[in-house]
């Protein structure tokens, strides 16, 4: 083979090898300019960048405030007694700072359980609600065939020993998360409004074993007869309860013992 052939073959093979070192060379050093896009997507799109003024907006800027009630990742529900009704592994019996013991709490409490909790467990919370009631005669069949009906006794929240011994904090949880048959309402009700219910709860019980001299100054009770002086606080009225260990993880109550 002649050289000839040799040498142009090898100024060939040179030639091949540039456009890859050029390319690599490109790609590895860093440069000011744009690169040369041949399929655009969205690297040339109409936008307005940090601090730009945006006519779009009354104010005029292109950064936008938080939104009301965001919350940044990794920092969510980090309040265990607000959110999950614990303290130190142990049921809360005690409100947390956010909502505050007073009477416009219990009243609170009193119409959200009357709106969501009534309907179920009744008014006074004897578990004769009205949905209970129509259930409970479709599941004994007195007025017709059950049609599949399945139904479970609503709990008697005053009188019943399984569910007056639970502090708020269980009695928050049981709302939140639900349990058994009950579904959980920490999607429809707020969270403040779930911990009035509640203190109401814890209310509604500790009435049925008031005594007359529970009673504050001045006002009357039974036949007349005066009530013995007694200061009575908000506070007195729904932390009655026991703290009780928790026995189960917060977020699925269902398996715990004693709950509503």
């Amino acid at each position: 083979m002649p050289r000839i052939f040799i040498f142009v073959g090898l100024i060939l093979l040179l030639c091949l090898l540039l456009p890859p070192a050029v390319i690599a060379r490109v790609r590895s050093t860093p440069n000011s300019n744009l690169p040369i896009h041949i399929i655009q997507d969205m690297a040339f799109q109409s936008k307005y960048k940090t601090q730009a003024v945006n006519p779009m907006f009354a104010d005029g800027n292109t950064m936008r405030p938080p939104v009301i009630n965001a919350v940044a990742r990794g920092e969510t529900y980090l309040d265990a007694h607000l959110y999950d009704g614990v303290i130190d592994s142990q049921w809360a019996n005690v409100l947390p700072s956010q909502v505050a013991m007073n009477f416009e709490t219990l009243r609170r409490g009193q119409e959200r359980y009357e709106i969501y909790c009534s309907v179920c467990h009744g008014i006074s919370g004897g578990g004769n609600g009205i949905v209970n009631q129509r259930a409970m005669e479709l599941v004994a069949n007195t007025n017709g065939p059950v049609n599949g009906t399945v139904w479970v006794q609503a709990k008697n929240l005053v009188h019943d020993e399984l569910v007056t011994v639970q502090p708020m904090g269980q009695l928050f949880n049981t709302i939140t998360y639900g349990i058994r048959n009950m579904a959980g309402y920490g999607s429809q009700i707020p969270t403040e409004d779930r911990w009035a219910i509640a203190a109401y709860v814890k209310a509604l019980q500790r009435s049925q074993i008031a005594q007359p001299s529970d009673v504050p100054a001045g006002t009357k009770v039974a036949d007349g007869a005066p009530a013995t002086p007694v200061d009575l606080s908000p506070r007195d009225v729904v932390n009655n309860a026991p703290a009780i260990p928790v026995s189960t993880s917060v977020t699925n109550p269902a398996n715990a013992e004693g709950k509503l």
